[in-house]
């Protein structure tokens, strides 16, 4: 039984994960998301993937708790015991934006493949938590590093050893989320503000999020030659002119009191 569907909205890519009743992740679940994700990296068509939940009240609940004894134990699990890592690193990995939707509970396994996903919007009824400590465990699938990286030490340690729980608003307060967005048509209202990045040129958002997402591990004056070496092919392609000299043609046609949009 497949725990997800692919669906696809002009150039966006919509994965929808179903696993009643708590949407609890499985080793094998993370191994179906990497296999249905993974083509789309080389499909042209697609600019945006979008990552929801079919479950109300939940996005990732945790991790299975099933496969984590089984595995404590020695014992066979179905799946990759990697996929807590290998699959949010494919996320990171992938060329197109991954955009995490969460309408619920994300605490756990929930919150870090959010982490791993490029931007994140969540429902007012959304929460997040890095619970580990209390039952003895830290978090294991790139917590500790994703979370101090995009909201700071300070922060994410407080989250971490505290074990608290973050509420929508908090979330946005703190960066962790982009957006927060009315519950009500939560989904298609995600859909909605995906498609903001989805209508802009697909290798320039793909050359974005490799500037922004590698060039966050490297020393500042690496990172700025990675930008160098991705903007170059940019200038010069032909879709990209068309785009600034549309853009200096309006210029030339509207008085300088009235702002240009891009």
């Amino acid at each position: 039984m497949t725990n997800w569907t692919l669906r696809q909205d002009g150039n966006i890519a919509i994965a929808t994960f179903l696993r009643p009743p708590r949407n609890f992740m499985s080793f094998a679940a993370l191994g179906e998301l990497a296999a249905l994700l993974t083509p789309l990296g080389d499909r042209d068509d697609i600019s945006v993937i979008l990552i929801e939940s079919a479950l109300p009240g939940y996005f990732v609940a945790h991790a299975e708790l099933d496969d984590l004894a089984k595995a404590a134990r020695g014992e066979p699990v179905e799946g990759e015991r990697s996929a807590w890592r290998t699959t949010p690193q494919l996320l990171e990995d992938l060329p197109q934006p991954v955009i995490a939707a969460i309408d619920g509970q994300a605490w756990g396994g929930g919150t870090e493949l959010a982490l791993a996903c490029t931007l994140r919007i969540a429902s007012t009824i959304a929460s997040f938590g890095l619970p580990e400590v209390a039952v003895g465990q830290i978090p294991g699938a790139g917590g500790t590093q994703r979370l101090p990286r995009l909201i700071g030490a300070g922060r994410a340690l407080d989250i971490i050893l505290s074990c608290r729980k973050i509420d929508a608003a908090e979330a946005l307060q703190i960066g962790l989320v982009q957006a927060v967005l009315p519950t009500a048509d939560f989904r298609e209202a995600a859909l909605e503000w995906t498609r903001r990045v989805a209508r802009h040129y697909r290798p320039a958002l793909v050359s974005a999020k490799r500037a922004v997402i590698d060039g966050l591990q490297l020393p500042l004056s690496d990172g700025f030659a990675l930008e160098k070496e991705l903007v170059i092919p940019r200038t010069a392609d032909p879709v990209s002119i068309a785009h600034r000299d549309a853009l200096a043609t309006r210029y030339a046609q509207t008085p300088p009191q009235i702002v240009v949009d891009f």
